[in-house]
């Protein structure tokens, strides 16, 4: 061999290794920016929208969103004891909708909530424990449209709001609505197919006229009344004859807001109803839940529509639960860490089964990703290694994997990556080893569950444009995209 090409030969092979070698490098540490909790809260509604629309006949629509911090009775709190609140929350709603799908999946029927001396015509049982869910925006009931603020929820399907008169109704931040005053607004009648619609279409008396609704809580909350359709006026949009509860006997903590707009899959939920005007498609992209959004910092939002899905996102298809159709399912087949492939985790740990059991869903208003024990711990155990240079610090509530960043201003820290059915989703560090005090101390955004069910919670998603296609069943992941 020629002494030029051998010297050419050797320079390639060098740039080569050094290529593979910088990007192995690049792929197990990423850069995380530490920024502690804030010492006051800064939590406020975005810059105000207007409600009222010219264009009824939009097909896409895009609205700001707020985290549930900013309205809450102790909003006047510091970041540091809301944060504690929300973990508080997120225990409680991960615990309801893991024994929801382990009833949903030992049954061959929906089960019926039992008859009140009040009667009802039918339940609709929800996963979610707290109904504060932890993202809510700004929209019109009625007309003329009285704003309130709703509730956001994947994990619940029927729209409802407090209405007066009210039995009993919790503290809202807004007026109750009173369904007298809206000329949009009526009651569906008693054995209707529309009530059918609800878990139990039997009617308790037959001289009963309305239809009656119950959504029930894993906390014991629930809310009763009048089932109905009203005008909800988005920003930049109308939609009438919406399904709702109209609640006039609404018992627990709701933090705040006036309902809730269930986002999930079955056919009483917003996306379900609106499917032949939105085509079944919505999106969320979630910031920071201490940011109420500015130039540097832009809101949450939400978009329904043909908008709400991007081509270039990562899909990954939707699974279905036969015993429980509110949930979305996804298809996960492993996790690495660091650039590498967990060794011991799989996708027969996340897998749906016939029954119904296992599985993984995503969920909006679950803050902290819950994973099976087994898989956790392999998680855990290869985070630990790989971020072994860092300085360790205690446990605080949930989180057993916790550092020591104070006096640091970036730090590098071992990539996670999600690998879905159809492609991989990246994390950013701030999604995953986060702030949980002010002085620095930063802990492991995961947690362990000794159920079969895995939920993929609103910390992990921040950032990306999680969009939900119903009619393509599928879910894309985009980053960078709020």
């Amino acid at each position: 061999m020629e002494p030029k090409v051998l010297i050419t030969l050797i320079f390639s092979v060098t740039v080569l290794f050094f290529s593979f070698s910088s990007a192995s490098s690049s792929s197990q540490y990423q850069t995380l920016v530490v920024n502690t909790l804030p010492s006051s809260p800064i939590l406020s509604w975005p810059e105000s929208e207007s409600l009222s629309s010219e264009s009824e006949s939009t097909t896409s629509l895009s609205v700001h969103l707020a985290h549930v911090d900013a309205i809450s009775s102790s909003s006047d709190a510091s970041p540091a004891d809301l944060f504690n609140l929300r973990l508080q929350r997120d225990s409680l709603r991960a615990k309801s909708i893991i024994s929801l799908a382990a009833v949903s999946a030992g049954r061959n029927a929906t089960k019926k909530t039992p008859r009140s001396a009040g009667g009802f015509s039918g339940a609709v049982i929800s996963g979610l424990s707290q109904g504060s869910g932890e993202y809510f925006m700004r929209l019109g009931v009625g007309t003329p449209a009285t704003s309130v603020y709703m509730v956001l929820d994947t994990g619940s399907d029927v729209v409802w709001l407090q209405c007066s008169p009210c039995k009993v109704c919790y503290n809202q931040s807004d007026p109750i609505f009173d369904p007298t005053k809206s000329k949009s607004f009526a009651t569906v009648p008693c054995g209707s197919r529309l009530c059918r619609r609800l878990d139990s279409s039997e009617c308790v008396s037959r001289r009963s006229k309305t239809c009656l609704y119950q959504v029930s809580y894993g906390d014991g909350s629930f809310t009763v009344g009048d089932f109905s359709t009203e005008t909800l006026t988005f920003h930049g949009a109308r939609v009438d004859q919406v399904a709702l509860g109209c609640g006039h006997d609404n018992e627990g903590l709701f933090v705040g807001a006036a309902g809730l707009l269930g986002l999930g899959r079955g056919g009483l939920s917003f996306p379900s109803q609106t499917k032949n005007r939105y085509n079944g498609k919505f999106s969320y992209c979630l910031v920071d839940r201490t940011s109420s959004g500015s130039a540097s910092k832009p809101p949450s939002t939400i978009v329904f529509g043909n908008d709400a899905v991007p081509k270039t996102a990562v899909f990954t298809p939707l699974l279905t639960n036969p015993k429980l159709d509110t949930f979305y399912y996804l298809q996960l087949l492993g996790i690495s860490v660091g650039g590498s492939r967990l060794r011991g985790v799989s996708e027969s740990q996340f897998k749906l089964d016939a029954a119904g059991n296992g599985g993984v869903i995503i969920d909006s208003g679950t803050s902290v990703t819950r994973l099976t024990q087994t898989a956790y711990l392999a998680l855990r155990d290869a985070f630990r290694l790989g971020a072994k240079t860092l300085k360790r610090a205690p446990s605080y509530s949930l989180f057993d994997t916790c550092f020591d960043l104070s006096g640091m201003t970036t730090v590098k820290v071992p990539t996670v990556v999600f690998h879905f059915g159809g492609g991989d989703v990246s994390l950013p560090a701030s999604n995953y080893l986060i702030p949980v005090n002010t002085e620095g101390r930063f802990c492991f955004a995961f947690a362990g569950t000794m159920g079969s069910l895995s939920i993929i919670g609103n910390i992990q998603q921040q950032g990306f444009r999680v969009s939900y296609d119903l009619g393509g069943s599928r879910v894309g992941f985009m980053s960078r995209a709020c």
